[in-house]
């Protein structure tokens, strides 16, 4: 596997890197740990420029080629995920309730890796900017980090992002032009009716079956308001009432997930949700709140960025080890975000048979780091070759 030889020198030095991250997962924005250790590697390696406090722990990190050119960004996002550890490994979080089981400690790694060799080879010309975001599993680091103008501040001019993906060929990569990753949004359904003693039913309005009545009403979305053929999922996750066998509560909760790619098909389950809370609210005697959250938008990459991005892979892994339309799948993503904002691509790595992501047992697979160091790494030469 043609992994960049000065990249493959230093692999012990990510894992041993990547490891210890792994032991201080933080959550959310608030990632000052990660961020003072990636922010001491980078001056390390002698990047030319070093920007902290976007998103309140981000960093963009700057390293200029042989000669003028454009700016291209490389992504890594840095948060954890609020699970218990049971991996039972040597360098397990340190921090109880936390962990890395999404990969983003290895994430962070393959971007430090490919900075460490861009900063001593600079073999391209132009600028790379290195993006170590904070808060992509909740709060929308990257929104935040756009919001803060840092594709305009940096004149990045394309913009391209990795993640790992267990039980894919350990270093192959797949990825799709156009929509790859879905919209996510949430729902809360808050049910207000009238408890009383079990024995008494009549006496009560009963939030319960009210909440029942919504949660199988809002499966007939996808089943009776939607084309079949059309990408759309409608969850109800958490249904919670009650504390005693025999009394009927005062009230319910619903909590769920939509995934979709349409904007119309997303506005559609809004209206319908708004629709049958109401609806089941006056059907049962119960008073019923909709909450709708819209999240992250559909990650969609440009097609021509994502011809681009694959040929490099290929030149990485070998042909043969990349899939260039592995279809849309229906996860989400915050890179979305900068997609919107800038072309490029989102592509995943293969580690091979592991645990699931956001799984207590899962842990990333440190033989594939060099390889996505290898991938950023030769992206910026290939897309900015030096004079």
């Amino acid at each position: 596997m043609p992994v960049v030889n000065r990249i493959a020198e230093y692999a012990r030095d990510m894992t041993a890197w990547r490891q210890h991250l792994h032991r201080i997962p933080e959550l959310g924005l608030d990632c000052p740990k990660t961020s003072a250790f990636v922010a001491e590697k980078l001056r390390a390696f002698g990047v030319d420029e070093l920007h902290e406090g976007f998103a309140r722990t981000g960093i963009v990190a700057i390293i200029n080629g042989r000669g003028d050119g454009p700016t291209i960004g490389l992504r890594a996002d840095m948060d954890g995920l609020p699970i218990s550890e049971a991996t039972g490994l040597e360098y397990t979080s340190e921090h109880e309730g936390r962990m890395h089981a999404c990969g983003h400690d290895g994430h962070t790694t393959m971007l430090l890796g490919a900075a460490r060799y861009l900063a001593e080879t600079r073999n391209f010309s132009g600028r790379v900017a290195l993006i170590f975001q904070p808060a992509e599993e909740a709060g929308g680091g990257a929104e935040i980090m756009v919001q803060e103008g840092i594709l305009d501040r940096f004149d990045i001019a394309q913009v391209y992002a990795l993640h790992n993906a267990p039980g894919f060929g350990e270093g192959g990569f797949y990825t799709t032009p156009g929509p790859i990753m879905a919209a996510v949004d949430t729902f809360h359904v808050h049910v207000q009716g009238v408890g009383g003693h079990g024995a008494m039913p009549h006496e009560t309005r009963d939030p319960v079956m009210a909440a029942c009545g919504i949660a199988q009403a809002f499966q007939t979305i996808v089943s009776r308001n939607h084309y079949a053929l059309d990408d759309l999922v409608v969850s109800v996750t958490q249904i919670h009432a009650g504390t005693v066998d025999n009394v009927i509560p005062d009230t319910a909760f619903l909590n769920g997930t939509i995934r979709t790619f349409d904007p119309a098909v997303q506005k559609m389950v809004k209206k319908r949700m708004e629709q049958i809370v109401a609806g089941q609210a006056a059907s049962y005697g119960v008073e019923a709140r909709l909450d709708y959250e819209i999240g992250y938008p559909a990650t969609i990459n440009d097609p021509d960025k994502t011809r681009f991005a694959t040929a490099v892979a290929g030149e990485v892994a070998g042909a043969a080890r990349v899939i260039a339309d592995k279809g849309r799948e229906m996860g989400a993503e915050d890179f979305s975000y900068m997609l919107q904002a800038r072309p490029g691509a989102y592509l995943f790595l293969g580690q091979g048979e592991s645990a699931g992501l956001h799984h207590p047992e899962y842990n990333f697979n440190d033989q594939v780091a060099p390889i996505g160091a290898s991938f950023f790494a030769r992206l910026v030469e290939t897309a900015q070759p030096a004079a």
